[in-house]
């Protein structure tokens, strides 16, 4: 089974207005589900792909330096 997430994700989210975005993305990572994952990818690849260079570049280093702060959960057997 072939599914098209980004178009599924896409389509579920085109007609939201700010405050429902931002809603949602605060939800998705508040629930910390796995299913909610792809969704959040798809949402940052929107966002990168309509940002400029130096905004790229913001995101890339808030990343890199966000990331000593976080817990890794190691991978499950």
């Amino acid at each position: 089974m072939n599914i098209d997430i980004r178009g599924a994700v896409i389509h579920n989210i085109q007609d939201m207005n700010p405050q429902e975005l931002k809603d949602m993305v605060f939800d998705s990572i508040q629930r910390r589900e796995e299913k909610l994952l792809p969704g959040l990818g798809v949402v940052f690849e929107v966002i990168w792909k309509n940002s400029q260079p130096d905004e790229q570049e913001h995101m890339i280093q808030t990343l890199h330096s966000s990331l000593p702060n976080e817990k890794a959960i190691p991978p499950q057997p």
